[in-house]
C-alpha cells in the first residue's frame, strides 16, 4: 500500500513516515485506517495530502498543537508541488517536549525525507 517508509528519531520520540500515492480521498481513508490499527500505542498519526483531480489538499495535526504537524507535511508537499499523495507520520512520544518548533521541524523533516528521490 505505502511506497516509501522512514523513521527519524529526536529525544527519544519516533517519527514513522508513510508516503501514499492516491488519487482519492477514499484511498487515504483506508490508509489511515491501516495505521491506526498498526500503531494502536501511536500518540498521534498526522497527515497532509494533495489531489489532482478533483484538487483537493488537507492537513491534519490529530492531538498535536494547532499547526506543528499536518501543516509543515502540506507546506512540503506545495513546495515540491506533489499532487496525487498523501504523507502520515507516525509519532510515539519518548518523554521529551520538543516544543512547537521541533515538531515543526521534525514532520517536515520526516516529509522531507519521504520525498527525496
Amino acid at each position: 500500500m505505502f511506497e516509501k517508509e522512514v523513521m527519524l528519531i529526536e529525544k527519544k520520540s519516533k517519527f514513522i513516515g508513510y508516503l501514499l500515492r492516491c488519487t482519492t480521498e477514499s484511498q487515504i481513508s483506508a490508509a489511515l485506517c491501516s495505521l491506526k490499527s498498526q500503531h494502536k500505542k501511536a500518540t498521534h498519526i498526522t497527515y497532509a495530502y494533495r489531489l489532482s483531480s478533483p484538487f483537493a489538499e488537507k492537513a491534519c495535526d490529530d492531538g498535536e498543537p494547532s499547526g506543528t504537524a499536518g501543516r509543515p507535511i502540506l507546506s512540503v508537499l506545495q513546495k515540491r508541488d506533489e499532487r496525487d499523495v498523501c504523507v502520515f507520520v507516525v509519532r510515539y512520544f519518548g518523554g521529551v517536549k520538543l516544543g512547537a518548533g521541533g515538531l515543526v521541524r521534525m514532520y517536515s523533516k520526516t516529509a522531507g525525507a519521504l520525498l527525496k528521490d
